[in-house]
């Protein structure tokens, strides 16, 4: 069972476009798109990264700003950004330690642990960032490497939430 983190703050090295290091609140938008991904070499979500760019326009239309978090190093971040030439920030959780605290599930006991692309399951949050503290208002946690929101789920989710 998901549980929702106390602590929304991030401050993570970019490899993709924007500051570096990438803090949640410094972005410009009213919301954050927080997309933990499994691994440097998950096609699902090199597919759903692909996806939202190619639609990148109406994230910002609801001004808000997605950010791909990867258990990887800045480097390998930067080399996914580019790679898939995304338009919004890919940051580097190399120990995990921010995907642990949102609660991204892992699978597979030990194993799934030591080895991101077995174990971590997908898990997708909005933050709102009006108001004086950062608010989680939504969670999408994956059961299986392909269980992922749509594009216009995230969309509907940003406008129900304007």
């Amino acid at each position: 069972m998901y549980s929702t983190p106390t602590d929304l703050s991030i401050e993570l090295p970019n490899g993709g476009p924007g500051p570096d290091p990438l803090r949640v609140d410094q972005v410009d938008a009213d919301f954050v798109v927080l997309l933990f991904h499994r691994d440097f070499h998950c096609s699902n979500c090199q597919t759903q990264a692909s996806e939202i760019a190619t639609r990148y326009d109406e994230f910002r239309q609801h001004n808000a700003v997605v950010v791909s978090i990867l258990p990887e190093s800045k480097e390998r971040a930067a080399e996914w950004a580019d790679s898939y030439d995304l338009p919004f920030p890919v940051v580097a959780d190399p120990d995990s330690t921010t995907a642990d605290r949102f609660g991204q599930p892992v699978r597979f006991g030990v194993l799934g642990r030591l080895h991101d692309l077995i174990g971590r399951m997908p898990l997708v949050v909005i933050i709102d960032r009006r108001g004086e503290e950062p608010r989680l208002v939504y969670s999408y946690v994956g059961d299986a490497p392909g269980d992922r929101p749509t594009v216009d789920s995230l969309l509907l989710e940003l406008e129900r939430n304007q």
